[in-house]
């Protein structure tokens, strides 16, 4: 009977190692003792190239105490963290095919997109807008568009979400396909488009880093929900090691030290994100 608890006594402690173990992504990065991480260099707040061409932003700074996170979680002297440009159109593939071990954007957590990759808690909720060139103060709204031309990126949510608020609402809009949002935004100044959808924080931001915040408004009504997490393979070993980390960030003044640092310029957090942060906010 001794001999039998013992061994019961055993397994118990073993199990969570084991199950540590299970996860292929973490075995990956322990053994080469790095960690790929994927970065839109065209999203700013939330990941872009600064000046010296090195990643940074809100989702970029996340992923670095995520990276540090794990590297604690490993144990090892020294986690290389190997930083991978990715766009919008092959931010799935580059995870799904291994390049990348976790993706640090914009992305919007979707059922579809959860057939081929999976998510982290999620990281910002934002919604669909519309730039428009002139700030004369009058209220737009999307309906205003009808008769014009939207530009937006193929293949994003944003697209498709936009065709469906402009079929929904009976809006006449022609919709232009644009390469990435600096394209949209030259597209709108130079006039060949009457506006360009986005996600409303990465438009401020657009605009922002392009000096030509007296240039334009946004429309005031939100035609999409954008819920951002951080895209990574199926991996549930890995997922939890993600959002240990995230949850440790919002469970201190670190997040407010982030937001600050890349939205200070508009305020506190609104209430939907606030609680976003809070409901994340696991205890261990």
């Amino acid at each position: 009977m001794k001999r039998t608890l013992a061994l019961l006594a055993l397994c118990a402690l073993l199990i969570p190692a084991a199950q540590a173990q299970d996860s292929a992504t973490l075995k990956k990065v322990r053994d080469s003792k790095s960690l790929a991480l994927g970065y839109r260099t065209d999203a700013a707040p939330f990941a872009f190239k600064d000046e010296s061409g090195a990643p940074t932003g809100y989702s970029v700074d996340l992923c670095k105490r995520i990276a540090a996170g794990i590297e604690r979680a490993l144990k090892l002297d020294k986690l290389d963290v190997k930083w991978v440009p990715v766009t919008a159109g092959n931010r799935i593939q580059q995870v799904t095919s291994g390049a990348v071990d976790l993706e640090c954007g914009t992305t919007t957590v979707t059922l579809g997109r959860q057939e081929q990759v999976d998510f982290s808690n999620l990281i910002f909720v934002d919604g669909g807008a519309v730039l428009l060139r002139g700030t004369d103060g009058t209220s737009r709204r999307l309906s205003d568009l009808a008769g014009k031309s939207i530009g937006v990126m193929a293949g994003t949510t944003t697209e498709t979400a936009l065709r469906a608020a402009l079929k929904d609402r009976l809006i006449d809009a022609k919709v232009v396909i644009v390469k990435d949002e600096p394209e949209g935004l030259a597209a709108l100044e130079a006039s060949k488009i009457d506006g360009l959808a986005g996600d409303r924080i990465s438009l401020a931001g657009l605009v922002v880093r392009a000096n030509s915040a007296t240039k334009f408004a946004m429309t005031g009504d939100d035609f999409s929900f954008e819920p951002y997490g951080l895209m990574m393979r199926r991996d549930p070993g890995f997922r939890l090691a993600v959002n240990r980390a995230l949850s440790q960030v919002y469970r201190s003044d670190a997040i407010g030290e982030i937001y600050g640092r890349w939205f200070g310029a508009l305020g506190k957090p609104g209430p939907l994100l606030t609680a976003m942060f809070y409901l994340n906010a696991f205890g261990e």
